[in-house]
């Protein structure tokens, strides 16, 4: 693969090597962009030696080299080629924009950018557009209301991780001001703060029925999205779909997206609003809501193609690091691979996720291979019940669902329509005195159902 407008190919890294000059101009240009060292500029491999040693170095120089603070915007990983050992810088657009090397400032000898497949200087006039745009209102640069705060949670994250905080892990992990008071990124992530985030549930297909509210929150933001995790995998209940020659069993949302749905309303809600990110269960789907348009600079199709602009770099990297996130501009396309973009909804304040509950007869394809005789998990709850002739509104009452429109259009028709179930009256679907009852077909999935017990 030749060198485009975001790749890039380094033989290896040298004292010489100017990398901040590249990795600066993939910060400044609106796609971000790779850098690959271990290739020669004609695509051949060649390989990286120490490779360890040579991670680190990459690391202390993007680090202390560059301003604004690149942490968070990037990620250096491993990877193997033609059997040798590489290394793969991902670069994201940075919304600080313009990035520089330190060294000489907002200067076009300090600041760059990518035209073609070269690094170019920046000019001056650009330079001064840009830092006129440059975002005020980020969560590091807002100072927390509180300043009591501890961190004895995020130490045991870190721990857990196999990573120590040291005593100057406040600057390290961009906690403090430009003054050294502690930002609203240490608001969020100390033990005790008034952030809340909600998992509400309802028995409407719309808000009016609110049977459960759960808050998380208070503590840790790492703390609450563990427990945002495990209340939504407690929730994702498994459907089983019952075919001739086996169960199958599916979640009612597919477990990979989900994770990375919640994980991304959560790092990139826009906190400087003060409101949080919150999820919502309906009998039809889940909706997963954060505050915050897309950025300017973004479009649609570059967020759909997972170009990555993190709103807040610096939850960014302290997720990455304790592995809640493993790398920039993966989780948009895991979630479009299980639900397409229509599933993503943007405002002028918010983007919502909406998940649909799976409900196909078809749950997956893995079942399709053996059978085309199959009932989603809310027909076979419907059969396991119905005994003789029996009417909606005592069905209902076993099954305890309360909205009439629920259970005719997620029980009731699924099983007319594919022939589990069949009216008394065929001439009259709508008659007061209307029962229903098992076909032959839903007597032999009943029988299945209750042997598989």
């Amino acid at each position: 693969m030749p060198e485009t407008n975001r790749i890039e190919y380094k033989r290896e890294l040298t004292p010489e090597l100017d990398i901040e000059k590249e990795i600066v101009a993939f910060l400044n240009y609106k796609e971000g962009g790779y850098i690959y060292i271990g290739i020669d500029k004609d695509g051949s491999t060649v390989g990286v030696n120490d490779i360890d040693n040579c991670m680190l170095k990459l690391k202390d120089r993007i680090k202390h080299n560059i301003s604004p603070s690149a942490m968070g915007l990037f990620d250096i990983a491993e990877e193997h080629k033609d059997g040798l050992s590489i290394i793969k810088i991902t670069i994201a657009s940075g919304i600080e924009k313009p990035y520089f090397k330190t060294k000489f400032g907002m200067t076009p000898r300090g600041a760059y950018m990518r035209v073609g497949t070269s690094a170019e200087p920046m000019p001056q006039e650009q330079i001064d557009r840009l830092f006129a745009m440059r975002t005020r209102n980020s969560i590091g640069r807002i100072v927390s209301d509180r300043q009591d705060l501890s961190f004895e949670q995020l130490r045991i994250y870190y721990d857990e991780r196999g990573k120590r905080l040291n005593d100057n892990f406040k600057r390290t992990l961009e906690l403090l001001t430009e003054d050294g008071k502690y930002n609203y990124v240490a608001y969020l992530l100390a033990d005790e703060n008034g952030n809340s985030i909600k998992v509400a549930k309802y028995s409407s297909l719309d808000r009016c029925d609110l049977i459960e509210n759960n808050e998380y929150g208070y503590c840790s933001l790492i703390k609450a999205t563990k427990s945002v995790l495990s209340k939504l995998d407690i929730e994702n209940k498994v459907a089983a779909t019952i075919t001739p020659m086996e169960r199958i069993e599916t979640p009612l949302w597919n477990k990979v997206a989900l994770r990375e749905a919640v994980i991304n309303a959560i790092v990139h809600n826009d906190y400087s609003f003060e409101v949080p990110p919150k999820f919502e269960i309906f009998p039809d789907r889940l909706e997963i809501t954060s505050a915050g348009r897309l950025p300017e600079s973004l479009s649609k199709e570059e967020f759909f193609n997972g170009i990555s602009i993190p709103r807040n770099k610096e939850l960014m990297r302290i997720y990455r690091d304790v592995e809640l996130v493993e790398s920039l501009g993966s989780g948009i396309p895991r979630i479009l691979r299980a639900y397409g973009e229509d599933c993503f909804k943007f405002t002028d304040n918010f983007i919502r996720i909406t998940f649909p509950i799976n409900t196909s007869d078809h749950a997956s394809d893995h079942a399709s291979d053996h059978a085309s005789d199959h009932a989603s998990v809310q027909v076979t709850k419907l059969i396991s019940v119905l005994m003789g002739e029996m009417g909606r509104s005592e069905l209902q009452n076993m099954l305890l669902i309360k909205n009439r429109d629920y259970f005719r259009t997620d029980y009731l028709i699924p099983a007319i329509n594919n022939g589990y179930i069949e009216l008394t009256i065929p001439d009259k679907p709508n008659s007061q005195n209307q029962k229903y009852r098992l076909t032959a077909k839903g007597l032999a999935l009943k029988k299945i159902l209750k042997n598989s017990k």
